[in-house]
């Protein structure tokens, strides 16, 4: 399977914002984009260009790809299912990226990142509603409970990344009990529920040309 090798600080770097690939290390002094905040490249130091806006639409669709950690075949996917779905297509993308397995468990504070994420779910650390899962990209549904495997309940990467757990933004969509190590879907999230700084219209405007 396809999957992006390079440094994921370069990323960051190439969209102009902190997309907060790294866990705690994007909040820490060690950040690459605090350091070096421009383009990668020989030229990066020149300066962003304007862009057309063919240009700054594509730069949206690879934030949010980039964001959540999903290829491009799998993104399209998604906008063609948020099509099809009464609403604003928009919202509904994110939406549906949100209640990704993988995203939850980062979002509960399981995991220290979206790719430490999936790498946990890969590696049968997490049940379901009682059913193990192996597929970062599975669907979670409203009041469906994430629970960490018993047998998996002493890894260091969970406990420390519970510790961090609570201090970035408050969401109220989900419920974390930290004693029972399990999470739930209280309810899809509204797009101002969603703390991902991306303009989610000029997608929608890239894929209707």
């Amino acid at each position: 399977m396809a999957r992006y090798r390079d440094a994921n600080c370069k990323l960051c770097r190439r969209e102009g914002m902190k997309l907060f690939l790294k866990g705690t290390r994007c909040t820490s002094e060690k950040c690459a984009f605090d350091r070096r905040g421009y383009a990668p490249g020989q030229h990066g130091q020149r300066g962003r260009r304007k862009g057309s806006e063919y240009g700054l639409q594509l730069r949206e669709k690879q934030k949010v790809r980039r964001i959540y950690g999903v290829l491009e075949s799998q993104f399209h996917n998604y906008f063609v299912k948020a099509a099809r779905k009464k609403g604003i297509t928009g919202e509904i993308l994110l939406q549906l990226l949100e209640c990704r397995l993988d995203n939850l468990i980062y979002r509960f504070g399981f995991a220290p990142s979206r790719k430490s994420a999936r790498q946990l779910v890969k590696h049968n650390h997490f049940i379901v509603d009682g059913h193990k899962v192996n597929i970062p990209s599975f669907s979670v549904k409203t009041g469906s409970v994430v629970s960490v495997k018993e047998k998996s309940r002493n890894l260091d990467i969970i406990h420390s990344a519970l510790k961090e757990s609570g201090k970035g933004v408050d969401i109220d969509w989900i419920r974390l009990d930290k004693v029972k190590m399990e999470g739930q879907l209280l309810e899809v999230p509204t797009r101002t529920q969603i703390p991902v700084l991306v303009q989610e219209q000029m997608i929608v405007e890239l894929y209707s040309k």
